[in-house]
């Protein structure tokens, strides 16, 4: 998929920084994009655009919509709506502040920075809890099928929708289980990643077996740890040619299928959710014609 951004499908790097961003009033966002996407769009960074942003441009872009808060049993999906998104990707973490300052100074005069979350990879590609996060990815062609729009026209084909979440760990909770109930709530043993038959039904691995559903609801995940002084968790980011698959995933994991929820929840939980458009891209810069009527 030439046209799709290329930090999408490019591994999960060694160091990250997510910028959330909000509009300012009385403002001209568009040209600040247009500042953005001067920038060099490369494999370093992962540009969306949120539902306020696309209202305020007057943009209708087929399949965009607000991020769903979902309630469960003692479940909190919250949503937390971002007009500007960001995801800078590297292996050096003074680059990803240089990164940051230049894309700040591009949407100044439009956009105000109202977080930063510094992210890493961990070991193979780890959840902070031992176990390899994104195990059931597609690859390849279903990969490209999986994340990218097809089919919709020029300055839409190539584009992504992402849905990104933070979530935070409780690893004291998550420790104190044995080895067996560990791999229980996840669904996969930590020593081979293989996946358990005797696992409950609210293993983690059977709540969002992606094949299982109809239609398949594959996605592509990008998802990376991230720590401060006194917390850690998963930022959770999952690319797809429509939320529909992602949708699909969170209700089961929160029961509203058929009440069973995900064994994740007893030891993590979602503090944000969001949704945005990743446009495509044109001769290595961001395509924003379809903002521009």
């Amino acid at each position: 998929m030439t046209h799709s951004q290329p930090g999408i499908s490019a591994p999960v790097p060694e160091d990250a920084r997510y910028l959330s961003f909000s509009l300012l009033p009385e403002s001209a966002p568009l040209e600040a994009l247009e500042a953005l996407a001067d920038l060099a769009v490369d494999d370093s960074i992962v540009i969306g655009l949120g539902p306020s942003l696309l209202a305020q441009l007057d943009v209708d872009i087929e399949g965009m919509r607000n991020f769903p808060a979902l309630v469960g049993a003692g479940i909190d999906i919250p949503s937390t709506p971002v007009a500007l998104w960001c995801w800078l990707r590297g292996d050096d973490r003074g680059e990803l502040v240089h990164t940051t300052r230049a894309v700040c100074a591009a949407v100044e005069e439009a956009f105000l920075l109202d977080e930063v979350i510094d992210a890493f990879r961990y070991g193979s590609g780890l959840d902070l809890s031992g176990y390899e996060d994104g195990t059931e990815n597609p690859e390849g062609d279903a990969a490209n099928a999986a994340a990218y729009v097809h089919g919709a026209g020029a300055g839409l084909d190539g584009g992504s929708f992402v849905a990104v979440q933070q979530w935070v760990h409780d690893l004291d909770t998550f420790s104190a289980l044995d080895n067996d109930q560990r791999d229980h709530v996840i669904g996969r043993r930590i020593s081979d990643n293989e996946e358990l038959e005797s696992a409950p039904a609210s293993a983690h691995v059977k709540r969002t077996a992606q094949e299982d559903f109809e239609p398949e609801a594959f996605v592509l995940r990008r998802s990376m740890p991230w720590a401060d002084a006194a917390r850690e968790g998963l930022v959770f980011v999952a690319f797809g040619k429509s939320f529909d698959a992602f949708e699909a995933l969170l209700n089961r994991m929160v029961g509203l299928d058929d009440g069973i929820r995900d064994e994740l929840f007893c030891f993590t939980r979602p503090l944000t959710g969001s949704y945005f458009w990743c446009p495509p891209v044109e001769g290595g810069r961001l395509d924003l014609s379809r903002l521009k009527g």
